[in-house]
């Protein structure tokens, strides 16, 4: 695991951490491509340089976002933010449903609008896939 993103999980409560944990292979095992490390504070894993999903400690939850889940096909991720993300949150790790997980997963990878660009592009996404 990457030490750094280890060194996050391991900050976490006992059951954060075992979602923590469980995200973490889950996304390595179906994007073995990305490169992943800490961004912001917390694990992101990244395509050709744009980000794609991460998680993240909230208050009550772990939450797992991706960057442009809103165009999504048939998933229950709920919208975030003002651009075209989307999450889901877990407060254990049963409530992780791995069918649905590899499913974003699998979208995550072919349904990307450019993040990388966005400052460039002073706040406009375009779609890459």
């Amino acid at each position: 695991m990457n030490p750094d993103i280890q060194a996050y999980n391991d900050r976490q409560a006992h059951q954060d951490r075992e979602i923590c944990n469980l995200l973490y292979a889950e996304i390595c095992r179906h994007l073995p491509e990305a490169e992943h490390k800490i961004w912001h504070a917390h694990p992101v894993w990244f395509l050709d340089g744009n980000p794609v999903t991460g998680y993240s400690k909230l208050k009550n939850c772990v939450r797992l976002l991706f960057w442009s889940g809103q165009s999504f096909a048939g998933t229950d991720l709920s919208p975030e933010g003002k651009f075209k993300a989307a999450e889901a949150r877990f407060t254990a790790v049963a409530e992780v449903d791995l069918h649905k997980l590899q499913n974003w997963l699998t979208q995550a990878r072919d349904v990307q609008w450019d993040y990388k660009n966005i400052v460039k592009r002073r706040g406009r996404l375009e779609r890459l896939k």
